[in-house]
Parts: C-alpha cells; sequence; structure tokens
C-alpha cells in the first residue's frame, strides 16, 4: 500500500512538474494550442487542419511593409490574400456548399449563387475588406490563364467567393495594396498537409480579443459509428473583446487584462469560417453545418458585435453522385444523424479561433498602433489556474502530417 502511495505521488508529481517546463519547440513545427497544453474534445486528422479534408489546398500571400504615420496608398502594409481551394487547384467544377449568416456587416461574394443553387466554384479567397474588388477580379483572370481564352470552361468561375474583415486598425487598408500578382501568388502556393496561421495571408493585419489573430485552422475526424468522416475548419479571426475571451472554458480574457491594444478600442471586427467535409451531405445539410460556425465563436466568447461581419460556408467534397441525363442520383446523410458533423464543426472552429490567436505575434503596424501577441506562459498560467492545462513536454511535428 505504501509503495502504491508513493508511486500515485510520484506521478503526480512529475505531472506537475511536466505543466510547468518551458515549451520546447522544434524548429520547423509552428506553435499550436495543444503544444501549450490546451485541452480541446474530439480527434483530430494528422494535420489538424482543414486540409485533412482530402483534396482541400490553401495557399497565402502576405505583405508586411513600412513603417510610421499612415501615407494613404503608401503604407504602412499589413495584409494579404488567403487561397481556399476546395478540390485543389487543378480542379474546375462545382461542389455543393451552403452559407449561413451570424451578422451581416461584412461581404462574402458570390454568396447569392451559393443560396440560390447550392453550388460554390474554385476557391473560397480571405483578404482585408479594401481589396475585396481586386481579389474577386484576380480569380478570374487566374483561371482565364489557367483555362486558356474560352468562354464555355470559364463560365464556371464567373462568380468568384471572396470574404474580408477589416484590418484598418494596423493596415493602410484604404489604400488598396493588394495586386493580381499577389492574388495568383496565393492561388499558385495553394498546396495539402500543413497550413500556416497567425499574420499569414488574409489574416497579416487581424485581431482577435484585442489579441494578434489572423489565420487559424483545425479538423476533427469522426468516429466510425458515424460514417468516419473528416471535417476541417479554416477562420480569420478578427472579432471579439478581450473580456469576453474564453479558451477551454477558463476566462483567459479577465486573467489577461492588460497588453491591450495602444491607442485604445478599436471597432467591432468580423470572423470568417469556411468548413469542409467529406460527407455526402446535400446544400441545405451545408447550411445547417455552417451555423455550427457560430456555436464555435461562441466557446471563445465571440458574440457577434453591432459592426461585425461573421459569415460562415460549409462545402462538401463529395461526389454528387452519377448523373443519367438531366437526373443525379446520390446518396445523402440522414437529416436525423447530422449531429456528429455538427459536433465536429462546432470543436473544429472552437480550435481554430484559438489557434489563431496562439499563432499570432505583436504587430505594429500604421501611425505605431500596436497589437500583442497572447504571451504562451500567460495563457498556461491561467489554464493552469483552472485545472485546464494538459502537461506538455515537447512540440513535435504532427505524425503523418507533411
Amino acid at each position: 500500500m505504501t509503495s502504491l502511495i508513493e508511486r500515485s505521488i510520484r506521478s503526480a508529481v512529475l505531472l506537475a512538474a511536466l505543466a510547468l517546463m518551458p515549451v520546447v519547440q522544434a524548429a520547423d513545427a509552428p506553435l499550436r494550442a495543444r503544444d501549450l497544453g490546451v485541452p480541446f474534445e474530439g480527434t483530430p486528422g494528422a494535420c489538424n487542419a482543414i486540409t485533412d479534408v482530402a483534396g482541400v489546398e490553401v495557399g497565402h500571400a502576405t505583405l508586411i511593409s513600412g513603417d510610421g504615420p499612415l501615407q494613404m496608398g503608401q503604407g504602412p502594409v499589413r495584409t494579404g490574400v488567403t487561397a481556399i481551394f476546395p478540390k485543389g487547384r487543378s480542379h474546375s467544377g462545382f461542389v455543393r456548399a451552403g452559407v449561413f449568416v451570424a451578422n451581416g456587416t461584412g461581404e462574402l461574394t458570390g454568396r447569392a449563387m451559393i443560396d440560390e443553387t447550392g453550388l460554390l466554384s474554385g476557391p473560397v479567397m480571405f483578404t482585408g475588406t479594401g481589396s475585396v474588388g481586386v481579389v474577386r477580379d484576380s480569380v478570374m483572370s487566374w483561371y482565364r490563364r489557367q483555362l486558356g481564352p474560352d468562354p464555355q470552361k470559364l463560365f464556371v468561375h464567373l462568380l468568384p467567393t471572396v470574404g474580408e474583415t477589416y484590418d484598418g486598425f494596423l493596415n493602410d487598408s484604404f489604400g488598396q495594396h493588394v495586386r493580381q500578382s499577389d492574388v495568383f501568388a496565393a492561388m499558385d502556393a495553394a498546396r495539402g498537409g500543413r497550413v500556416q496561421e497567425g499574420a499569414v495571408g488574409g489574416g497579416t493585419g487581424m485581431i482577435a480579443h484585442d489579441f494578434k489573430g489572423g489565420i487559424g485552422t483545425s479538423s476533427r475526424r469522426l468516429s466510425q459509428r458515424a460514417g468516419g468522416y473528416m471535417v476541417g475548419a479554416i477562420v480569420q479571426a478578427n472579432y471579439g473583446s478581450r473580456a469576453q475571451l474564453t479558451i477551454s472554458g477558463v476566462p483567459v480574457g479577465r486573467e489577461i487584462q492588460d497588453l491591450m491594444p495602444s491607442k485604445g478600442q478599436r471597432k467591432d471586427g468580423s470572423l470568417l469560417v469556411v468548413i469542409a467535409t467529406d460527407a455526402p451531405v446535400l446544400p441545405d445539410q451545408l447550411r445547417r453545418v455552417a451555423l455550427r460556425a457560430t456555436h464555435g465563436m461562441a466557446r471563445v466568447g465571440g458574440m457577434s458585435g453591432t459592426t461585425s461581419g461573421d459569415i460562415f460556408l460549409a462545402f462538401s467534397t463529395a461526389e454528387p453522385g452519377a448523373p443519367a441525363g438531366n437526373l443525379i442520383t446520390a446518396q445523402y446523410i440522414d437529416p436525423f444523424a447530422m449531429n456528429p458533423i455538427f459536433e465536429a464543426a462546432v470543436l473544429a472552429t472552437e480550435e481554430a479561433i484559438v489557434n489563431a490567436i496562439v499563432a499570432g505575434r505583436t504587430m505594429t503596424g500604421i501611425d505605431g498602433n500596436t497589437v500583442q501577441g497572447l504571451p504562451a506562459e500567460r495563457l498556461q498560467q491561467a489554464l493552469r489556474k483552472y485545472g485546464r492545462l494538459n502537461p506538455v513536454p515537447k512540440i513535435t511535428a504532427p505524425e503523418g502530417c507533411q
């Protein structure tokens, strides 16, 4: 009995020591929330990213230049573009999709067609508010370069899908610094596997819960009993107040009340979420999946402020079925069996948002405006206080993720 008690004590001491160990990061492994001991529910895919849904590719183009006072049209520049291809750059066709708008102070081009037909063509693009037009037009030009001057082939890409969040606290948004070449670079860079997070691509100048935000991603694999399908999410996080920030149930924003953005409060931001799945679901079911991003946002403390454009899109990479004339015979999940997919969408969105914040690094932009990154040790301290910190002795690259 004594030896059993001693072993229990030694185990408890070891776990406590591991929780207090400094983070050791592999040179090629970016810092993510799980690496710090943040506990999450559910089972992620190999990369814990939207690219765990087979075929999905993501690329970024990041624009950072200049310092000092704002000179509109000159900078400083803190912006970029992110491209999310549902079935890869070489695919030229539709996938089924659905959109849900939690708060509409924002823009998602092409949404009317998705609502009407349940179909999405080409990539979903993320950028800053001032660059929606050039990104939209550049997507059309990219496909013209890829497919040639054939109106029949190009017709499917006539209404590109571009979402935005406002980066005007750090970036010369009205200077419209994104160019066609930057959009091409993001699209050309799209790949499967690991996804860069934080201040990259469209997320470069974004702020989340008054910490540096940006791009984040995560995934969940359903149990075999639920079909074994994959659900992945990618976010551009640019919303929320500090007091609202909640991570794994811990009121982190109330625990860390300093490190606020310089020069006072900024305006409400926005949240873009794209959810991908390989489950065979219909457009109306995908609209229901997109709605669940609202709950993932809420788990981190988001409440959709008045000027927050919280717009969520879900698509399925599953083949729609074999056409026979004007008929398509397809299988789809029973509407009353959707709960596992809903849960996966909520959990992946939640973790993607936290990953975006954890990946954020302190950034100074126009007029010396500065947004702090969330310090890893302060986050761990808050989680430890509430008994929510997982012991993490070392960070390693996800097994099977390239």
